[in-house]
């Protein structure tokens, strides 16, 4: 049978580098905090990401003023997006499906450090929120 995981090599490095922040640092920081430990994780496990590139929305042929900012892009091709919150919402998966949907990717990691136990999800493009 096919493997039909996407980017899955790609995703247990990153799911790895979190797993290691939080076993390092807890529950119980903010996200910028995280955010920062994991991109040192990043550089540490040669893991090639762009933190918080801007992306471009676009509305019915118009460029909008306002674009956003994903916490991480890794391997070129995978959203990743951070929180430190007691439970993921459906608006947390809504965020990042949108961004998926908005910069043409197919896949984003939804991490959550706000647990005792580092808290992912894969969302890919396809699935709808």
């Amino acid at each position: 049978m096919e493997d039909r995981i996407l980017f899955k090599e790609e995703s247990y490095k990153i799911i790895g580098a979190a797993m290691e922040v939080h076993k390092v640092l807890g529950t119980g920081f903010t996200e910028p905090v995280y955010q920062e430990a994991l991109e040192l994780e990043f550089q540490l496990r040669d893991i090639p990401y762009v933190r918080e590139k801007n992306f471009q929305i676009t509305y019915k042929g118009q460029i909008l003023e306002k674009g956003f900012r994903p916490d991480f892009v890794c391997f070129d091709e995978i959203i990743v997006e951070l929180k430190a919150v007691s439970d993921f919402t459906d608006e947390h998966y809504a965020q990042v499906y949108n961004y998926l949907k908005a910069c043409q990717m197919d896949l984003g990691l939804l991490i959550n450090f706000g647990k005792k136990s580092l808290e992912y999800k894969r969302i890919p493009c396809t699935q709808k929120w």
